[in-house]
């Protein structure tokens, strides 16, 4: 919901765990002498310039509860655009609670999820594009994610989505004029094709980076499947760089599926080890089989692991790419270290699990078949909002619109429409046209304190 914006609202900013220290965030009108009537001895916040540290004992009363060091923020030059601080004080939970009860009874407010970014939001301090940044940062699981959440909240994409917007306004600016003066010589058609080509290319350069951010940000999940006592344990293992999985020449040691996490340059890996794929008569195993092949299925990727001294993918492994077709496969050749070793055929990868021989040609062969059809421009920042991409298929069918009803010797006014459709899709990416319902749902998804 959208909050009542002149509450001051206060909320813990870090987890609620023992730690060396902890962060409480607080912000709104009057926040800042609400906390100095909590401060023994201190000066009055009140009066405090923005952008200054100050060291305090809050109280409770006559009691003192800790000391604490105060960040103090003044509008418009802070995260939210308003007056407030952010108390830094020890990890303790009880020290946590009592300061935040301290502040609800003061007259603090319990932020709401997302409620500060909301805030900066709504003050101008930031457009949505920048505002779901905030919430990718904070969820980003690998370092690649990180740097790409980054460059979003630094406005990569909302520059490219503003100056999209521009030259759809000047389009439409234009087509205005023709519209008010029909009777003027005003030399043709004065739509730019040029300036429609580009706008569209910005936007449909966008859309294709959609898929490989949802991979960066989201991730995957990736199944180790082969016969048994072909190394797939051992692969496991050595990706994860953690002996996780029991490795032994006896067949059918792994009953059951192993799941480990690990980034694959930059992509969030789900890596799951499967039981070994055989004719098998023990119920337990026929089990794990049975497992196995429903985890490969609905994995992403599966990494197929052949035995290279027992020859061709002629048992279990024949039968596994029946089921799961040439697609989402990549295919290792394990064990090549092995002096009756048999060359690898066509579409297998030579490696050792043992010795590590080709695990980096493996680790490029995945990534390039995780990435596979994701590829965006490579000047275009990527994007990993569905909210975002749903928005600039909604332009560009607009503009898809306007060039065949413009073709088709449409009314200037019917051709405005379609214009004024795709800049209110626009102008919904970066919150210039929005709604409660809109905000509601996308800063529901946001931490508390964030």
């Amino acid at each position: 919901m959208i909050h009542a914006p002149d509450d001051p609202i206060a909320a813990l900013a870090t987890p609620l765990a023992p730690s060396a220290l902890a962060v409480i965030r607080a912000s709104g009108p009057g926040s800042l002498q609400i906390i100095s009537r909590l401060l023994k001895g201190g000066p009055d916040l009140g009066a405090a310039p923005g952008h200054t540290l100050r060291r305090c004992t809050i109280r409770d009363g006559g009691e003192a509860v800790d000391e604490v060091v105060l960040a103090v923020y003044r509008a418009p030059r802070s995260y939210t655009g308003e007056d407030g601080a952010e108390i830094f004080c020890h990890g303790s939970i009880p020290v946590i609670q009592r300061i935040l009860s301290l502040l609800m009874r003061a007259g603090f407010r319990a932020a709401g999820p997302g409620e500060f970014t909301q805030r900066a939001f709504l003050n101008g301090r930031m457009d949505l594009t920048r505002a779901e940044a905030v919430n990718e940062l904070v969820r980003a699981r690998t370092d690649r994610a990180r740097a790409l959440a980054l460059e979003r909240l630094g406005g990569a994409v909302e520059r490219r989505i503003r100056e999209a917007r521009d030259l759809l306004a000047d389009l439409r600016a234009a087509l205005e004029v023709m519209i008010d003066h029909p009777d003027e010589d005003l030399g043709g058609d004065t739509i730019d094709e040029q300036a429609l080509g580009r706008a569209a290319a910005l936007l449909e350069g966008l859309t294709r980076t959609y898929r490989r951010g949802r991979i960066y940000q989201e991730g995957v999940s990736v199944a180790i499947a082969g016969a048994t006592n072909a190394g797939k344990s051992s692969l496991f293992n050595l990706l994860l760089r953690q002996d996780r999985a029991m490795v032994s020449e006896a067949h059918g040691t792994t009953r059951d599926w192993l799941e480990g996490t690990m980034s694959l340059e930059g992509i969030p890996v789900r890596l799951i080890d499967t039981a070994g794929l055989r004719d098998a008569s023990d119920p337990l195993e026929i089990e794990g089989i049975r497992r196995a092949r429903e985890v490969a299925r609905a994995a992403d990727l599966v990494l197929l692991i052949v035995d290279s001294t027992a020859g061709g993918a002629e048992r279990g492994e024949e039968d596994l790419i029946g089921r799961l077709g040439e697609a989402g496969m990549v295919r290792a050749w394990n064990k090549v270290d092995l002096p009756d070793s048999r060359p690898a055929p066509p579409g297998f990868l030579p490696v050792s699990a043992l010795t590590g021989q080709g695990i980096e040609e493996l680790v490029r062969a995945m990534v390039a078949a995780i990435l596979g059809g994701a590829a965006g421009e490579t000047d275009a920042p990527l994007i990993d909002s569905e909210r975002q991409r749903d928005l600039i298929q909604r332009a560009l069918e607009a503009l898809g619109r306007f060039r065949e009803d413009r073709r088709q010797g449409t009314p200037l006014d019917l051709l405005a429409v379609d214009l004024a459709e795709a800049l209110d899709a626009l102008g919904e990416i970066t919150g210039e046209v929005t709604s409660e319902e809109i905000l509601e749902r996308m800063f529901s998804r946001f931490c508390v304190g964030k």
